[in-house]
């Protein structure tokens, strides 16, 4: 049966992807909805080449210039549209893509689940600032949520058929960023090339960023609690230079389990689109062969101080997830305007969860508040 596709962040980095899988396989999937922000020149191609129902766009000057060309196309635009994106067509065996990028995530996942509709998810911001309220809608939805990032869905993968019970720690793997080879003196000069080098994965600019500083292995961790109903203190994270171990369970029992596989997010994103099924991919083939030279170190949280933030904000709970996420989406977008230093990102991280006092069970009203006040403070005083 051919899957119908929604898809949020269509002309990003996850969404390219997700279409070339969708364009191999024209069987299996059909494009039915898509938005874009920044690509507007990309998103008029994916209308030309798909039989598309609606279509989100940045503002309104773009939805009425799609309108005009394309009549039989629902057009909205804004982050309302987001949401009337994700909700669209209710009655109809639809999945949703969420690939977007930031808070502007949450509210689609939303009314997604309140429609029973479900999710494979990139958005971290949905589960790391939101998912407490996520967890509690999903207790009164059909709606499933599935991970394609590839930590995640290694773990997913590495978990099928096992019992919570018998699983001692999740592993989730990290390569160390652009700068794992540079101490914390050399950090002080570093500029946003240097940092958008990436020794392994082709990404967008901000998880680039994230992942130097290791902001990023926290907010996975804290998706990993949600996702697989588990206890902050079972999951680790290791350096592993080379990411072809995505993540690793260890059982009761001694054993660990670990899935492997080349650096290609179309894999982890295949895997996704046709569960339960595993089907031939697009994605590069794994040599075995490298396996032999692989390098594991225990985390240093004196050299990556953003991943221990975002586990403390996780424990401490509340609304101070909120603040860990606005301060870095703030500070990350000011590094590379060349407004900040590298290592002045966490030096606001850090500032901004000192000053704020914690609801512990936030309202989604009281989230984009929070997010709000966090980010127009930082901008004024940069």
């Amino acid at each position: 049966m051919m899957k119908k596709i929604y898809l949020l962040g269509a002309t990003g980095s996850i969404g390219e992807q997700t279409i070339e899988i969708i364009r191999e396989n024209p069987t299996d999937f059909i494009l039915k909805g898509v938005s874009a922000y920044n690509n507007f020149e990309a998103l008029k191609r994916i209308i030309k080449e798909f039989d598309l129902d609606i279509v989100c766009v940045k503002n309104e000057s773009q939805a009425t210039e799609i309108a005009k060309q394309y009549p039989d196309i629902k057009v909205v635009f804004g982050e309302e549209g987001l949401s009337f994106l994700a909700g669209y067509n209710p009655y109809q065996d639809i999945t949703l893509i969420n690939a977007l990028v930031g808070m502007v995530g949450l509210k689609p996942t939303i009314k997604a689940i309140e429609i029973n509709r479900d999710i494979l998810l990139a958005n971290k911001e949905t589960l790391v600032v939101g998912g407490h309220l996520i967890k509690e809608k999903l207790k009164t939805s059909k709606a499933k949520i599935y991970p394609i990032d590839s930590e995640h869905s290694a773990l997913w993968q590495a978990l099928n058929g096992e019992e919570l019970s018998t699983v001692n720690r999740l592993i989730i793997t990290a390569s160390g960023g652009a700068f794992r080879d540079k101490n914390r003196e050399e950090l002080n000069n570093v500029l946003v090339k240097d940092a958008l080098n990436h020794p392994n994965w082709a990404m967008g600019k901000k998880i680039t960023i994230d992942s130097a500083t290791m902001i990023n292995k926290g907010f996975e961790v804290i998706e990993a609690c949600y996702l697989f109903d588990i206890e902050i203190d079972k999951v680790e994270t290791i350096l592993h230079y080379e990411s072809i171990i995505h993540s690793m369970i260890e059982f009761v029992d001694g054993s660990i389990m670990a899935q492997i596989a080349d650096h290609d997010m179309r894999l982890p994103i295949s895997y996704a689109m046709y569960y339960p099924q595993r089907k031939p991919s697009i994605a590069n083939k794994f040599d075995l062969i490298r396996l032999n030279n692989l390098h594991f170190e225990k985390m240093n949280f004196e050299r990556y101080p953003c991943l221990l933030y975002a586990i403390e904000a996780y424990k401490k709970g509340g609304s101070l997830r909120t603040v860990l996420n606005a301060a870095n989406e703030v500070a990350v977008k000011l590094f590379l305007e060349e407004k900040i230093a590298f290592l002045d990102i966490e030096k606001i991280i850090r500032a901004e969860m000192d000053n704020h006092e914690i609801i512990p069970f936030p309202s989604l009203e009281e989230i984009y508040y929070i997010d709000r006040e966090i980010k127009e403070r930082i901008y004024k005083q940069y």
